[in-house]
């Protein structure tokens, strides 16, 4: 299912993003490879291969998050009859007789939900085991596109780190073409903008993996932890591994951040509530 919202935060985000990343190829390739001595030989080539590759992957994995669906639950194709909700009257959670799972009523989209679904105001639907809506990819990061996300803040933070590595190699041998002055002041000039947009991106993916991380670790979603914050939670039984295999697939660890789909998407399958 492709999604993409009518949010402008999000489209502006992702125009940022692609900027940023197109500017940073630009100037890595044009303005540190081919000036330095690299170009001479075949290291020249080597980064630039590595450089591009990655943000390859960055542009697979963010197409996949932005394109695929979070885990969005259908709306009930026939009327259901929800006038307890609309009177503000609680109504009971209901058992599904296949998989026995306690399903819950949105308020919002007045329709039955699995445990861990949660409404998103921009997205106006709910989304099974919702984590926040990030403008980044200018959709929800739930069950479904979790590892692509992951995926996607981790080849950001790659490209931040390479392009600074080649910045440090390219300053730290000859210019043989960098002998005219305007020419030195604008190198000089790219190189600045590229460490800063560096720094600025790859901090805050860090931060944002870490949290994404500790979440799967701790087996609890942004959303549930604000919501169960002050509360004393249940710790949960399953290893790291399990947990990290639950977002990433049961294929190989190397195979996890390699931006295509590892697994099946579970098919929705509406409830069936005992009379």
């Amino acid at each position: 299912m492709v999604t993409c919202r009518d949010d402008p935060c999000g489209f502006v985000c992702i125009i940022i993003t692609y900027c940023a990343v197109l500017y940073a190829d630009y100037v890595v390739v044009n303005w540190l490879i081919i000036p330095s001595s690299m170009s001479s030989s075949l290291w020249g080539a080597f980064h630039a291969l590595i450089f591009n590759t990655i943000v390859l992957c960055l542009t697979v994995a963010h197409f996949r998050a932005v394109l695929s669906d979070p885990g969005i639950v259908p709306l009930p194709t026939a009327a259901i009859d929800f006038s307890d909700v609309r009177t503000g009257q609680p109504m009971k959670s209901r058992i599904d007789r296949v998989s026995g799972q306690s399903w819950t009523v949105c308020q919002k989209c007045e329709a039955y939900r699995p445990p861990r679904a949660h409404h998103c105001r921009i997205c106006r639907r709910c989304v099974r085991k919702m984590d926040h809506h990030c403008p980044w990819i200018n959709n929800c990061v739930g069950e479904f596109n979790q590892k692509y996300f992951i995926q996607f803040l981790f080849y950001v933070g790659m490209a931040s780190l390479y392009s600074i590595i080649v910045l440090i190699i390219a300053w730290s041998g000859e210019c043989p073409s960098c002998k005219d002055m305007d020419e030195k002041n604008a190198r000089i000039a790219h190189s600045i903008v590229l460490v800063v947009i560096s720094l600025l991106f790859g901090l805050f993916v860090a931060a944002i993996g870490c949290d994404q991380i500790s979440a799967i670790f701790e087996d609890e979603t942004l959303v549930e932890q604000v919501k169960n914050r002050g509360h004393q939670r249940t710790a949960t039984q399953r290893t790291k591994m399990d947990l990290l295999r639950e977002v990433f697939g049961n294929g190989p660890m190397w195979y996890w951040m390699i931006p295509c789909r590892s697994t099946q998407y579970r098919r929705f399958i509406p409830p069936s509530f005992n009379v």
